[in-house]
């Protein structure tokens, strides 16, 4: 192996530090070559004790080798509401200079890190890359243009999991991407400020099918299997791959227009990687092979969804010794120089300060854990975690990790008394129906006759993953805050969270995907241990269910079964959880509104139901779980707002096309609270009793939940939720075989925590 010295740290033309001297080409075109982007991100807000907080974000593009210093303008662009005469900024056009994170011989990653001084108005702001050109010439450069909240506006977030097909969807069956195109229409209607990923952003399990992966796949020894290499040319391979499957996934339309005019928050989950990564048994998880795709997925997913420099190289059985981390950034060891050849890494990246870094290397993944604080605006605080690096079999995270969480939450909220409410991330839903049940017949002896003939003869093959032999959808099952395994790094967790619920008077709001299909869980006080408005109910914790925005739901049975499952489950002696019926009907659209495909003249969009209507989504008993492709809105319910569309109700979101069939949006409207002819201030807090159905609407912000809730728009806010509660929207595809992505709307309303007059009797009054 050549000596790894003469990789020096040197100072990069862009301004940088970085180890690698990268593929040494100069680009001769006066063009800026761009293969993929811009992708946006949000980082955070920082200057909120002076109240003149400035809003912090970073720009990502993919260029050909041998640019140099490109150029990004940043510049005001008027007020969201055109009702604002006059808009005075307080900055000018800015330029932003961009640096180089990762280069290689085929192609550039490079970071504009910009910010923004917020205004007394919703303003928009327009940014453009100087002398872009694609390398698709079909594709055009035009300014983008973001929107971000006034100084005294919490953020509207659009919320959304699962944005890939399993390997074998019918990809055409299901429209692609199609609901991206009804985000899209939500957000020019009222604009979204955040668009948060609650993992599997993007699909990579076909590496092991059609991908580099799929010799290894194909060993039938789950033995040779673990201890088959992944040396260089196999890293080489998987690296092209995960990169190349980004560039193609991330620059499809809609998908991609909604990633340069929505500015992002990622954490990832298994599909990040590979399915099920993390959830296999202990000795398999081991394997170099699964050790190698860790790495090259994480390398991306740092890049890609983070914008932030890779390591300075991955594992490899050829240099295992090259991919130790040390306490602090990427570690101290030298880089692979196999892998450095023709390759430039930034090594100062400083990351930034809205990361919570975990104190060790994950198990598997052998990089540190990268969980998120950050401030959505003037009143909600949000942490993402990290729930895949440290993630085994038998735990999520470490219990240092969440010790670091915690320690952070509560010194940005006693920094900050004007924070209302702590939106917090899993990915995986954690107020869900149990299914230990089947775990244990999945377990038990019943299936080793099976398991022997898929052995020998293949027999139920799909029933069984084909990594470690184990029964396939085990490592689902093993992903859940309910498995078993889970159990009381769960409740931990729960109980942790009611303390700052309690202590700063903040409601805490959960949001999860994974699953693929939509639902509300909740967590609540027991009514038989105390009868407490959900105002009054630090224990109130609603769980956000949106999964998935593109991949294919579960068939109609497994929904159904999931529904009756839907019991009152006890945490503990004083919380209880269920899930709450809020899909009073199934999806569809307006009166008056063909579902059609655009064909002339007009065919139904589903020809699988009786005279091409849709077919039921779900059996008529169940109310608590949808399998249709979905996304989630979340916004404040009070009355600091923007300009607002006058669609109300739970109609679905229409095509340019279709705008005769409803009343938009005017220069003139004034911004209006709908509230069912009640002011927000007149209600009046219901307490549940022993004898409610808890999986009914039990407080004010769920009554009518549904398609008749006045949320189910998503557009205009409800004041249900007090001045500080939120208003939330689950946005559900109607038909997969409508490309346009319409959807028909379910809300409720969260409401603000008032918990005072309970603080100083301890956690059992």
């Amino acid at each position: 192996m050549a000596a790894v010295d003469e990789y020096q740290h040197h100072e990069d033309p862009s301004g940088v530090t970085g180890i690698g001297q990268g593929p040494q080409l100069l680009s001769t075109s006066d063009a800026l070559d761009v293969i993929m982007g811009p992708l946006l991100n949000y980082r955070r807000t920082s200057n909120q004790e002076n109240k003149q907080p400035i809003w912090h974000g970073s720009v990502l593009i993919v260029t050909t080798p041998g640019q140099r210093n490109p150029e990004l303008v940043l510049s005001p662009a008027g007020a969201v509401d055109m009702n604002v005469v006059n808009p005075r900024f307080t900055v000018d056009q800015r330029t932003f200079h961009g640096d180089r994170l990762y280069e290689d011989p085929k192609r550039a990653f490079w970071r504009f890190i910009i910010d923004a001084p917020m205004q007394e108005f919703e303003s928009r702001w327009t940014y453009e890359i100087r002398n872009l050109e694609y390398v698709d010439r079909h594709l055009k450069e035009k300014p983008q243009t973001f929107a971000i909240p006034s100084i005294h506006q919490s953020m509207r977030i659009m919320f959304h999991s699962c944005n890939g097909f399993s390997v074998g969807t019918d990809v055409d069956a299901w429209s692609g991407p199609a609901l991206w195109n009804d985000v899209l229409r939500m957000h020019e209607q009222r604009p979204f400020h955040i668009m948060i990923g609650g993992g599997d952003q993007i699909y990579n399990d076909s590496v092991r099918v059609d991908g580099p992966l799929k010799p290894w796949t194909d060993i039938s020894s789950p033995h040779k299997r673990r201890e088959f290499p992944f040396d260089e040319n196999m890293r080489q391979a998987c690296d092209e791959y995960y990169v190349n499957n980004y560039i193609k996934w991330y620059g499809q339309k809609p998908f991609s227009t909604a990633n340069g005019q929505i500015p992002q928050v990622n954490i990832w989950d298994d599909h990040d990687i590979i399915d099920g990564f993390g959830s296999y048994t202990d000795h398999f998880m081991n394997c170099a092979v699964f050790r190698g795709i860790g790495g090259v997925a994480h390398k991306y997913y740092l890049l890609f969804q983070h914008h932030l420099a890779p390591p300075k190289s991955t594992f490899t059985t050829d240099a295992p010794k090259t991919t130790e981390v040390s306490g602090t950034g990427h570690g101290t060891t030298p880089a692979d120089p196999v892998q450095m050849q023709s390759t430039f890494v930034m090594t100062d990246d400083a990351g930034d300060s809205s990361y919570i870094i975990g104190a060790k290397p994950g198990p598997y993944v052998e990089e540190r854990s990268r969980s998120i604080y950050c401030q959505l605006g003037a009143r909600i605080a949000f942490v993402g975690v990290d729930a895949r690096t440290e993630r085994t079999r038998h735990q999520i995270n470490y219990p240092d990790t969440y010790t670091q969480i915690f320690d952070r939450v509560d010194k940005e909220f006693t920094a900050n008394p004007d924070l209302k409410h702590l939106i917090l991330l899993l990915g995986v839903p954690i107020a869900y129906p149990r299914l230990i049940w089947l775990e244990n017949i999945l377990q038990s002896p019943l299936i080793a006759p099976i398991k022997f003939l898929n052995k020998r003869f293949g027999f139920a093959g799909g029933f069984f993953n084909q990594f470690d032999g184990k029964v396939d959808l085990l490592d689902d099952l093993d992903d859940h805050y309910t498995a078993r395994q889970h159990k009381d790094e769960r409740r931990k967790l729960i109980l942790r969270l009611q303390k700052i619920a309690q202590k700063y008077s903040a409601r805490v709001t959960i949001l999860g995907g994974d699953v693929h299909l939509a639902a509300v869980g909740r967590f609540y006080t027991n009514p038989k241990h105390q009868a407490l408005p959900a105002e009054q109910d630090w224990r109130y914790m609603p769980n956000i269910i949106s999964s998935a925005i593109t991949n294919k739901p579960p068939p109609q049975a497994v929904a159904n079964l999931l529904a009756r499952r839907n019991k009152i489950h006890h945490l503990d002696h004083e919380t209880d959880e269920t899930l709450l019926e809020i899909f009073d009907r199934d999806p569809a659209l307006p009166d008056g509104i063909n579902a059609t495909n655009g064909s002339t003249p007009p065919q139904p969009i589903n020809g699988d139901g009786k005279d091409g209507k849709i077919e039921p989504k779900t059996s008529s008993k169940n109310h608590a779980t949808m399998p249709s492709r979905n996304y989630a809105i979340i916004c404040e319910s009070g009355p600091t707002l923007p300009m607002v569309a006058a669609t109300t109700t739970g109609a679905s979101t229409l095509s340019p096309a279709d705008a005769t069939t409803t009343t938009t949006t005017t220069a003139a409207a004034a911004p209006s609270i709908h509230t069912n002819g009640d002011s927000a201030a007149s209600h009046v807090s219901r307490t549940p009793t022993s004898k409610d159905n808890m999986r009914h609407p039990f407080s004010n912000g769920e009554m009518n939940a549904g398609t008749q809730h006045p949320a189910a728009g998503g557009i205009v806010p409800t004041g249900l939720g007090a001045e500080f509660g939120l208003d939330v929207t689950l946005r559900v595809e109607v038909s997969n075989r409508d490309p346009m992505g319409r959807t028909d709307g379910y809300g409720f309303s969260i409401p603000a925590l008032s918990c005072e007059a309970y603080r100083e009797r301890g956690e059992r009054w």
